[in-house]
């Protein structure tokens, strides 16, 4: 460490902001406010980086407006996204790795959102299991928890983990940072909510949950295991008198913290399997958790034969989704491309759903597929005039059929046989 560094109030390094740029700049995401770009931090590291560390180290770093965004919801409402300067983002991302090093182990391991060496799937394998173990579920749904996160409650369970002066400072700063909406007009954010889009508002919705929830079910209701990520909450019940009494004590805890549970969307679901009963009285027998959907349907067991079981598959919602971003692209009209290119400019898309959606119930992505087989032969009829001149997509359907049995390769969704 150089003189210069050791003369700055608060133990930051260039190193930390050096390693931090490498970990934003691999998400790629937009730019904020200022309109700078990775691509422009990366050509000139030492015009932009060097600022963020000598105010960062010197207490004198205050974050600029965050860019607001509306994205649409799969309910057809709207939610706002906040999107920091990629500068911001690095900042951020030197206080949120130090603070995640103090932290982590402290978490529950029934918390999986926004930690290392956790995962969706292992929350969504958790959630199986434990469907099969306990009849009831409450699926939990925290009406606007970003946007109504208080502060000073923040704030207080921050101050659990660490006394860091450093720390301290600059998350209540970025707590308190505006936001500027699309016609330029600044609001300023005084009492709570943190952006959603921000790369330090995971690790703090993580570290606000912790005491709001985790370690209140520790403490009130030890026997119920639950899946967490981030704001995502599945609870397991062996009988719905219990079901309903948790529920109307986790009502009560989240008032308690200034926050509320959505009434619509939070709700009681009965797990019906083989070896329970048919309870007729039970309104709702499925419920979504991170993309999928868990419901009543036959699975097989490891002796390979089929049971009435309980288990999740990739949602209507996200099916919807696959198919919207099909629409979306318009690649049937990408009549410049053949057919190699098409592929090379698709196949990592298809293959991150494969990868996650494909985890569990695989089969169950044919109708999510579809769609965009269909696509391809209207690619197809597009690009080749002798499809066209018979005025039906038969014929392209027919050659499309053809390629994937002899080009398998080209397209990750047929490799899985979902084929044209």
């Amino acid at each position: 460490m150089n003189s210069e560094e050791e003369t700055k109030g608060f133990p930051i390094t260039r190193e930390q902001v050096i390693e931090s740029f490498k970990l934003v700049k691999k998400k790629g995401e937009a730019a904020g406010v200022d309109g700078i770009t990775i691509d422009d931090i990366a050509a000139n590291p030492r015009k932009h980086l060097y600022p963020v560390w000598n105010r960062l180290a010197s207490g004198s770093y205050f974050p600029p407006a965050v860019r607001r965004v509306e994205i649409p919801k799969s309910d057809g409402g709207r939610r706002s996204l906040g999107i920091p300067t990629i500068k911001d983002r690095v900042a951020q991302m030197v206080i949120a790795k130090e603070l995640e090093g103090t932290v982590d182990h402290h978490f529950s391991p029934n918390s999986f959102g926004y930690r290392p060496h956790k995962s969706a799937h292992q929350a969504i394998e958790q959630a199986r299991e434990n469907c099969w173990r306990y009849p009831w579920v409450i699926d939990v749904d925290v009406k606007g928890f970003f946007d109504n996160i208080d502060h000073e409650l923040l704030m207080r369970a921050v101050r659990k983990f660490t006394d860091k002066k450093h720390i301290l400072l600059y998350v209540n700063r970025w707590l308190k940072a505006p936001v500027q909406l699309k016609d330029g007009t600044q609001l300023q954010n005084m009492n709570r909510g943190t952006p959603q889009g921000g790369v330090i508002s995971p690790l703090l919705a993580n570290i606000f949950l912790h005491f709001v929830f985790d370690k209140w079910m520790e403490k009130n209701f030890s026997e119920n295991p639950f899946e967490r990520y981030a704001d995502d909450i599945i609870i397991h019940a062996k009988n719905e008198p219990e079901a309903r009494h948790l529920l109307k004590s986790l009502k009560a805890r989240f008032e308690q913290c200034k926050l509320e549970l959505h009434p619509e969307k939070t709700k009681l679901v009965y797990c019906n399997r083989k070896g329970r009963r048919k309870r007729k009285e039970a309104k709702e027998r499925q419920f979504d958790f991170l993309g999928y959907t868990f419901r009543s349907r036959s699975v097989m067991t490891k002796e390979g034969t089929l049971i009435f079981g309980f288990s999740p598959s990739i949602s209507p919602k996200s099916t919807k989704r696959i198919a919207e971003e099909g629409r979306r692209l318009r690649f049937h009209r990408w009549t410049h491309m053949d057919v190699f290119g098409l592929s090379l400019a698709l196949s990592s898309k298809i293959v991150g759903w494969l990868n996650y959606f494909g985890k569990f119930h695989k089969s169950a992505m044919k109708v999510a597929f579809r769609n965009w087989n269909r696509r391809l032969v209207k690619w197809a009829f597009n690009k080749y005039k002798r499809f066209k001149r018979c005025k039906t997509l038969r014929p392209a359907r027919l050659w499309l059929r053809q390629i994937s049995k002899e080009y398998t390769y080209l397209f990750p969704m047929w490799q899985h046989g979902f084929t044209p």
